[in-house]
């Protein structure tokens, strides 16, 4: 709060006679406000950049969590089939049916996984267009002034 008032005393006593303020008090004034809205805009983008992340990161886990699956699937599978050759019947296909249901829910985690990481954006949206509401209020004021 002692730094705002510090400042602002500061624009009062560099302003010229009619009031208003000298050019170098305007580039001061101009740099301290485009120091403050770059650090906010980086601020915004890290905050969605994490978010997205973490979006990722939940599709990956099931991604993996549907591989180790899909292994236990075919260890099954291939223990069926081995013992199809030691037995004749009822130990593969019950092996076999085992290995299909661990296939099956598989792909189930799979196609869940699938939807988190198809939400992750790789761009932070809502900092761009922060940022182009920005630019464009700039050019508004810009444009604005040069008219004076």
């Amino acid at each position: 709060m002692a730094d705002t008032d510090r400042t602002q005393s500061s624009y009062v006593a560099r302003s010229s006679r009619d009031g208003t303020p000298e050019t170098a008090e305007l580039v001061t004034r101009l740099t301290e406000q485009t120091s403050r809205l770059v650090r906010d805009e980086l601020m915004l983008a890290k905050a969605e950049m994490t978010e997205s992340a973490k979006h990722g990161g939940i599709g990956a886990g099931m991604f993996g969590t549907s591989g180790l699956v899909a292994l236990y699937g075919v260890a099954a599978i291939i223990a069926g089939a081995i013992a199809a050759l030691a037995l004749v019947l009822p130990v593969w296909a019950s092996a076999l049916i085992i290995g299909a249901v661990l296939l099956l829910v598989a792909g189930i985690v799979a196609l869940m996984g699938k939807k988190p990481v198809q939400q992750v954006k790789a761009t932070p949206e809502t900092t761009i267009e922060s940022v182009k509401r920005d630019v464009d209020e700039v050019k508004e004021h810009s444009h604005h002034d040069n008219a004076r």
